[in-house]
């Protein structure tokens, strides 16, 4: 998995010779996220170092500290990597759907079910690391808001905008619990049988979905 495209002279192993000092900067950038998303996603935060990156990817730390303020930086761009990844694929998922409520609302939500599902460093990330690292748990409360805004339009603070944000905080949030429970084995469905009784009782509580594109 790559938090983000990986350029082809990215390998630690080949001559940088000629290639442009920012092209040399980005790809070790993306090495160090690579190595950092895969210790976190397996280890954990408080197990993934400097020099535990830099020895997966065979980067001197100077490397390092030229692409991150500190490992707090680092573990905080995995992160948002990995959000900024779902919210592409969600946002593609819905707008293939059609223009039917349900059929979108179903859509997002198996879009969100196989990103973590599929590769289960990513749910550890965002479900469980998430919550024991202050940085990251501030970020996991934005993505959730950034989420919620998608859902209910960014509805305003009072009246109808009001009660939009607060189904869509339900929807995100009751969603995100569901998932973690059968993640864990706890919730006896496959998953779409998962999906789809998240989407029967959701779509009720949201507003429809804009439709763009023409859609």
């Amino acid at each position: 998995m790559s938090v983000l495209p990986i350029p082809a002279v990215a390998s630690p192993r080949r001559s940088w010779r000629g290639v442009p000092s920012a092209d040399r900067d980005a790809a070790r950038r993306i090495l160090l996220l690579d190595a950092a998303f895969d210790l976190l996603g397996t280890e954990g935060w408080s197990a993934t170092t400097v020099r535990g990156v830099c020895r997966a990817t065979q980067l001197h730390p100077r490397y390092f500290y030229q692409a991150f303020e500190d490992l707090d930086d680092m573990l905080v761009s995995v992160f948002d990597g990995l959000i900024d990844q779902l919210a592409d694929e969600v946002t593609a998922a819905v707008a293939n759907a059609g223009a039917d409520s349900g059929a979108r609302v179903r859509a997002g939500l198996a879009a969100v079910a196989h990103f973590v599902a599929d590769d289960r460093r990513r749910a550890r990330i965002l479900y469980a690391e998430a919550l024991g690292h202050a940085g990251l748990a501030r970020r996991r409360l934005d993505s959730m808001q950034r989420f919620v805004d998608a859902l209910s339009g960014g509805g305003n603070a009072t009246g109808a905008g009001a009660g939009a944000q607060v189904a869509a905080h339900i929807a995100v949030g009751g969603f995100t619990s569901v998932l973690v429970a059968w993640l864990d084995g706890r919730v006896a469905l496959t998953l779409d049988e998962l999906v789809d009784d998240a989407t029967v009782l959701l779509v009720p509580m949201l507003p429809p979905a804009p439709v763009r594109g023409g859609r």
